[in-house]
């Protein structure tokens, strides 16, 4: 069991860069987000990253995370967790959220949220 703080990090559209979009739970077919690789590696020396992501609770979702990473970046795949139930984490990694600041967001704001894929078309 790891004393290190939990770092949730969310799967498409942050590792898995989400290109073609949904697909399927178990069909994961775009490249990984650029620098990946070095940021894990770095992470990893502070935290207890796990991934976890909508994908989770469906069938065979879980399953094609691990087999992605593994296709990837296998010199990872041992020290990251892919936990069944969402964790309570120190910190969370998604391209879909909006830090809260205190201040309730304007329903403006929310409706037109982009995630960083969508600011960059």
């Amino acid at each position: 069991m790891s004393n290190k703080p939990i770092l949730l990090v969310d799967f498409d559209g942050v590792c898995h860069s989400y290109v073609t979009g949904w697909q399927g739970a178990d069909v994961i077919p775009d490249a990984p987000v650029p620098g990946l690789e070095k940021a894990f590696q770095s992470y990893l020396e502070h935290f207890d990253v796990q991934i976890y992501s909508a994908r989770t609770k469906q069938e065979g979702g879980r399953e094609a995370m691990v087999e992605w990473f593994d296709k990837y970046f296998p010199s990872i795949l041992h020290a990251i967790k892919f936990p069944e139930q969402k964790p309570a984490a120190f910190l969370t990694i998604d391209d879909r959220a909006i830090t809260f600041i205190g201040e309730w967001p304007a329903v403006e704001t929310l409706r037109n949220f982009k995630t960083w894929n969508d600011k960059a078309v």
